[in-house]
């Protein structure tokens, strides 16, 4: 019994070297980030950039990336674009050039990807961006990006349909309903404009107010009081978390009474955590919720990858993970999906197998269109109720009835 014992051991110690020497095995697939760490895009930067780290490490903990019979692990050298994009893009050419990255994961903020993109397309370098949702990156040729995100003029469109319901419940006509719009003079936000004018002339209804943010997005007074004036029925705002901030602060302090108001990034800037019960009632646009019944082989559920990223991420243990920090993890997945199906790290192939994406994820379905923008997953309405964001519309995807009017 002894020596059967003991040679029991020597086989699981035989069998932890050899799991161990399989692990230290692995290679390393490099990959070159920039990414906002400071300036006024560093809170989603900081959470992308999280969500890349945690797919790293749940991919290694999976046993890595099977390339061809052999083992790799990904290593993301990352640079600091300052929320700048001429530094993004002198970053994106050192990566390339200097540190020899053959592959890249997108920075945060559409701007800052349409001054990267140009650079990744020229030296040929395959790059999966889960941070630029603007439609104006799909319209150039682009053949080495790809986004796992739904693009930005699908944002908030969804709060027209919104409005117009509720204004022909009330036996009114979807027409009636006055939009005031107020967003930031970037790509992502414009298109968001565009989208919300688009959908609010097929009602027939009538943009009352349409502006632009302040450059520096700390101060939407003089529009408030605008809106306190034109009173319209609904108002989007699009201007990053800080001009999300802005908003939820001010529409408070200025006791802003609008039936429906719809904005952008609610969960990056935590207007909820910031501003209480100030923030009830707002509709948010989202890409993802932890809610929705989204699941794969590596994170598992949307709910199961909400509470794996709390556990190695505690800071965000008292709010919602953002869906900036979950699409991030979907864009390292979509690279090891692609690596394993070209069998090969030349980037060529690895390009082709990213163009030929069609996969299901704890985030949704990916799969790109010839322009590379994703065109399996759709975007989501959340609204803060009780200081919860609970999904509202599309219908087939709610979780919660809608609350109208907000005040």
């Amino acid at each position: 019994m002894k020596k059967l014992s003991l040679l029991s051991i020597l086989m699981a110690s035989v069998s932890l070297l050899f799991s161990q020497a399989s692990l230290a095995a692995c290679d390393e697939i490099h990959i070159g980030s920039a990414i906002s760490l400071t300036g006024k895009y560093a809170t989603n930067g900081i959470h992308a950039k999280n969500g890349y780290e945690y797919a790293i490490q749940k991919i290694k903990d999976a046993g890595g990336v099977m390339v061809d019979g052999k083992c790799y692990n990904f290593r993301v050298t990352y640079y600091d674009d300052e929320s700048k994009g001429d530094r993004g893009a002198t970053l994106a050419e050192r990566l390339i050039s200097q540190d020899k990255v053959q592959y890249m994961l997108g920075p945060y903020s559409s701007g800052l990807t349409k001054a990267i993109a140009p650079v990744t397309e020229k030296y040929q370098i395959p790059m999966v961006e889960a941070e630029g949702a603007s439609r104006s990156l799909f319209n150039k040729g682009y053949k080495y990006l790809f986004a796992v995100l739904s693009t930005s003029e699908q944002y908030l469109a969804s709060a027209v349909t919104l409005a117009a319901e509720m204004a022909e419940k009330q036996g009114k006509k979807a027409s009636s309903v006055k939009v005031a719009v107020a967003v930031e003079n970037d790509p992502f936000s414009l298109d968001i404009r565009a989208g919300v004018l688009d959908d609010a002339k097929k009602y027939g209804m009538k943009p009352v107010i349409d502006e632009q943010l302040p450059r520096d997005l700390s101060d939407m007074s003089a529009i408030l009081t605008k809106v306190k004036l034109l009173k319209p029925d609904l108002l989007i705002v699009s201007g990053h978390s800080k001009g999300a901030a802005t908003a939820v602060r001010q529409i408070g302090e200025q006791n802003i009474k609008v039936p429906m108001i719809a904005m952008t990034h609610c969960e990056a800037a935590d207007v909820t955590g910031k501003f209480g019960a100030t923030a009830n009632d707002i509709l948010c646009s989202t890409q993802w919720a932890e809610t929705l019944s989204y699941s794969d082989p590596i994170f598992g559920t949307a709910g199961e990858y909400e509470a794996g990223f709390k556990k190695a991420y505690p800071e965000y243990k008292d709010k919602k993970v953002p869906y900036q920090t979950a699409q991030a993890s979907a864009a390292v997945y979509v690279f090891k999906d692609a690596f394993e199906r070209a069998g090969s790290l030349d980037k060529e192939k690895v390009r082709d197998a990213l163009a030929a994406t069609d996969m299901q994820t704890f985030y949704g379905g990916i799969k790109f269109s010839e322009a590379g923008n994703n065109i399996a997953k759709p975007m989501v309405l959340r609204q803060i109720q009780n200081g919860e964001y609970n999904v509202v519309a599309p219908s087939a995807f709610a979780s919660h009835e809608l609350n109208w009017p907000r005040n």
